[in-house]
């Protein structure tokens, strides 16, 4: 995959990435790495894959470490960022890229508490450490991000409320970012295929991620997307704090407020 980034581009800088040992997360983790970035690989019990991609890192000359924490525990998640300090010495940028919802056996509420309570405490955890020039990069999907004001599919609706539940959330604390002189901002993207969310949604609707493919004409796969996530660390703040990847003409103007 080509890197989005300019070489050593974020050399100095140490980031963190949520759900980084498989997909959007992995491949731009690489990509941030492969700018420079020291990298924090997060996951929740997959240990084995994280230290695959830490070695991918490594391998290209790199620097990575996999850390495990459990999102929607508080004292999973200030441990993370104490090992990041401890093996890095400071964090300049959060890419919260974790989500789901879809699983089985995880509760009515998994939705809820993982795409808006966890990202919220990640976020509250990770400010103490970042200092002014420091970035959070939200990941969500178009299907989230217009929902108030454009109908999903009903598999995904509660995904899709639940991750913009998260964004609100996230958006009431600009204030704060902002006086901390930390940059926010949202990566808003279409169906991603490939992704484990495209693929328990044609498992739950046959047929669903071609008839969007068609709708939308293109749907990008996992390494573009990640390609659009990675540069949202280093490129200008877009207006709304909010970049869109791909077309969003199908979808209603969102409300912000």
């Amino acid at each position: 995959m080509t890197n989005p980034l300019a070489p050593d581009s974020l050399a100095g800088r140490v980031a963190v990435v949520t759900g980084s040992s498989r997909g959007i997360g992995a491949d731009t983790a690489k990509y941030l790495a492969a700018a420079g970035a020291a990298v924090v690989i997060n996951y929740r019990n997959k240990e084995a894959r994280a230290l695959k991609v830490v070695g991918e890192i490594e391998a290209a000359g790199g620097r990575a470490i996999a850390v495990g924490a459990d999102l929607t525990d508080a004292a999973s998640v200030a441990a993370m960022f104490e090992a990041a300090e401890t093996a890095f010495g400071h964090v300049d940028l959060l890419v919260l890229n974790a989500s789901g919802g879809m699983e089985t056996g995880m509760g009515e509420d998994y939705a809820m508490r993982l795409n808006r309570d966890a990202q919220l405490n990640v976020v509250e955890q990770a400010l103490p450490h970042l200092g002014a020039g420091s970035r959070i990069v939200f990941v969500t999907s178009h299907q989230a991000h217009f929902i108030r004001t454009t109908p999903t599919m009903p598999e995904y609706e509660p995904v899709a409320l639940s991750k913009r539940a998260g964004e609100d959330a996230l958006r009431e604390k600009l204030p704060e970012y902002e006086a901390a002189g930390v940059e926010f901002v949202v990566v808003s993207g279409d169906m991603i295929e490939g992704t484990i969310t495209a693929t328990l949604l044609e498992r739950a609707n046959p047929g669903a991620i071609a008839l969007r493919k068609e709708e939308a004409g293109k749907l990008f796969n996992v390494a573009e997307f990640a390609a659009e996530v990675a540069l949202a660390a280093v490129d200008p703040i877009p207006a709304e704090h909010t970049r869109y990847v791909g077309d969003v003409s199908g979808f209603s103007p969102a409300t912000l407020d």
